[in-house]
């Protein structure tokens, strides 16, 4: 099961919560925020927390209270998850996913032009 697989929609929301904080979050803060925001009660919550730490997505550290730290980063979520779709979809091609959206008028001529750029060497903005 990939790193994308394994976090669902729900449990997004709390990593989310984790990975903008970039410091351990207690029950409290996380229920807070989880409750104002999505409506959900504790038990929810306890239970999303639970299956990630099952998952070996979050720790749990006993200060004087819980405190929960995310053991996966951001951006190794969000690249697990595009090469999920880019296998999904096309056939794990990022060739044939910039064609698709070429050829399906999502970008824009300055894009395509941005592109290009980008892949000239010595023309990258980084």
């Amino acid at each position: 099961m990939s790193l994308a697989e394994k976090i669902t929609d729900a449990e997004l929301e709390v990593m989310k919560i984790l990975w903008r904080e970039r410091r351990q979050v207690s029950f409290t803060e996380l229920w807070t925020e989880l409750h104002r925001t999505v409506g959900w009660e504790k038990p929810t919550i306890q239970t999303l927390i639970r299956r990630l730490a099952e998952k070996n997505v979050i720790t749990a550290e006993k200060l004087n209270i819980l405190h929960y730290t995310p053991n996966v980063t951001e951006t190794e979520y969000v690249q697990a998850q595009e090469q999920q779709m880019l296998d999904k979809l096309y056939g794990g091609s990022a060739k044939k996913f910039v064609a698709a959206l070429v050829s399906g008028g999502k970008l824009s001529e300055s894009d395509i032009d941005e592109l290009k750029a980008y892949f000239v060497v010595g023309e990258r903005d980084e």
